[in-house]
């Protein structure tokens, strides 16, 4: 188990924003994919930070209208990340010490992937009965 990279582990496809993105977006976005957080990348695909739920509630709570705050106003900076090389051994080390639901991924300093708390217990279990 702890052998296993976290490009065994991660999800590939993860919806990000620019810096220019209003929040109102990345609020929709959240709702239909059902997750908390949404990287902000650069053009080059680096990470600038990360939008979560508790931004966005700070957001409201200050009196932002989501529709004219952007990314860039409201996002944490500094992501934290780890390599595609990276052992689960590690991720869940960062995990628990950062008290976070998620990893972003990273190839080159460049967005790879994503891993979530789930994805590690998801790829330590065999299921038991299987659906033809």
């Amino acid at each position: 188990m702890w052998d296993i990279k976290a490009e065994t582990v991660m999800t590939k496809n993860v919806v990000s924003a620019r810096e220019s993105t209003p929040a109102r977006d990345i609020v929709l976005q959240l709702l239909s994919g059902h997750y908390t957080g949404m990287p902000v990348l650069d053009d080059e695909g680096r990470i600038l930070g990360v939008v979560t739920e508790i931004d966005l509630l700070e957001a409201i709570k200050e009196g932002k209208s989501l529709s004219r705050t952007t990314a860039g106003e409201i996002m944490t900076k500094g992501a934290v990340t780890a390599d595609v090389d990276a052992p689960l051994s590690k991720l869940i080390a960062t995990m628990k010490e950062k008290n976070i639901l998620r990893l972003f991924i990273t190839a080159q300093g460049k967005l790879a992937g994503i891993v979530a708390r789930v994805d590690i217990l998801k790829s330590q279990i065999e299921p038991e009965f299987y659906v033809l």
